[in-house]
């Protein structure tokens, strides 16, 4: 097993919010999500796997498409990172058969992320989902 330094894992965290969630580079996400990796907390209908992941991206990107996704606070320790994230997008596309609502979205969340040979081999994460459901308005009153 190669060990990961600190910096990498800060690098990685970086690349894992700023290029995959807000740019959208899935050339990043292949270079640092490993083959096998796992999430252990899919949103509903997401497929397994590294692929399922990113379909899932790029579904909320799709839905989102001029979203910004910032990391405020990454903290490592040990093999793992955990990045505390604030994201804001237009809701302009469909997601999770919600259509369209045209209204501006703010969430946060969490993720946990397993680094080993400098690839994200497992995730654990929450967001506020019930927050984003209530920011679009599709909730019963």
């Amino acid at each position: 097993m190669s060990i990961t330094s600190t910096g990498n894992k800060n690098k990685i965290a970086m690349d894992f919010t700023e290029e995959i969630w807000d740019k959208g580079n899935f050339k990043i996400a292949d270079e640092i999500l490993s083959a096998d990796f796992i999430d252990h907390d899919p949103v509903n209908g997401q497929l397994p796997g590294k692929s399922g992941y990113q379909q899932m991206v790029r579904d909320f990107r799709n839905a989102f498409p001029d979203l910004k996704v910032k990391n405020e606070d990454v903290i490592v320790e040990g093999n793992k990172v955990v990045v505390r994230w604030t994201a804001q997008g237009k809701h302009s596309g469909q997601l999770m058969n919600i259509p369209s609502t045209n209204k501006l979205v703010k969430l946060k969340g969490i993720d946990i992320l397993l680094v080993e040979n400098n690839k994200i081999i497992e995730r654990w994460g929450e967001f506020d989902a019930l927050g984003m459901l209530s920011q679009l308005g599709v909730l019963p009153q």
